[in-house]
């Protein structure tokens, strides 16, 4: 079973999905040898003899020092959280994951806040957050909106408040770690990689025929002309309010044949 095949295998599960198995098989998309049950357990490891919020970062922070890597941001491996686990570097989401991930098997339940422009972690039923990327540092409402000034820009004009700090569920957090693969990937002009991470976000919630048109000219740019226009045209029938432009662009790739 191909990483994509095995992503979708788990979203899809009736019993939901879990955010450590689907995490790790996003990162299968990058290592088609990886060998999730290793890191699964290295989660187990990380989580013995915690038994509270400050236990919890304590070991992730202090003893264990995972930090968040301000050198190189757009490294794809800070998506993928068997890199995270080995190199202790991550990005705002997937040191969240960890977090989370560690959490739950301590008894610490904690779930992902998706602040626009920075992902964090709060502790059920608190008004407590935590920031990973700045070592565990814990954070009030105040320390939030600062948060989120600094990393959007945002000046007083904009409003905010607990209407930007909702829960994200698992597969809005599995949609993002996907789009930050996507943006690197893509700047970086890595089709092949782009592709597989566009196909895992077809199995989310909230595609549209965008992603399809996209999945398409990722594979042309790897010369799979018409393999493109065929995945295309297969979309119509579920797309049929947008056939036009899924035939358009089906049209525009089987052009580079002639």
């Amino acid at each position: 079973m191909d990483a994509v095949e095995r992503f979708a295998e788990l979203v899809t599960a009736r019993g939901g999905v879990r955010l450590d198995e689907a995490a790790l098989a996003i990162a299968g998309g990058a290592a088609p040898d990886l060998d999730p049950a290793h890191w699964l357990r290295e989660l187990d490891r990380l989580a013995q003899g915690i038994d509270s919020l400050d236990a919890l970062l304590h070991r992730l922070f202090v003893e264990e020092r995972f930090a968040g890597n301000t050198g190189r941001y757009n490294d794809p491996r800070n998506s993928l959280l068997n890199e995270v686990l080995a190199r202790r570097l991550g990005i705002p989401i997937t040191l969240s994951v960890v977090c989370i991930e560690v959490g739950r098997r301590a008894g610490v339940a904690l779930e992902g806040v998706g602040m626009p422009g920075h992902f964090l972690v709060r502790p059920y039923g608190s008004q407590q957050y935590v920031d990973a990327f700045a070592g565990g540092q814990l954070l009030d409402l105040a320390g939030c909106e600062a948060r989120f000034r600094d990393s959007t820009g945002s000046g007083p004009d904009v409003p905010f408040g607990p209407h930007l700090l909702t829960t994200t569920p698992t597969p809005a957090i599995l949609a993002r770690i996907l789009q930050n693969l996507r943006i690197v990937y893509r700047n970086a002009g890595r089709s092949s990689d782009l592709e597989w991470v566009l196909r895992m976000r077809l199995k989310l919630p909230g595609v549209g025929p965008a992603e399809f048109v996209e999945v398409g000219q990722a594979m042309a740019q790897q010369g799979r002309w018409l393999d493109a226009a065929r995945f295309l045209e297969s979309q119509v029938d579920t797309w049929p309010q947008h056939a036009e432009l899924l035939d358009r662009s089906a049209r525009s790739l089987r052009a580079h044949l002639n």
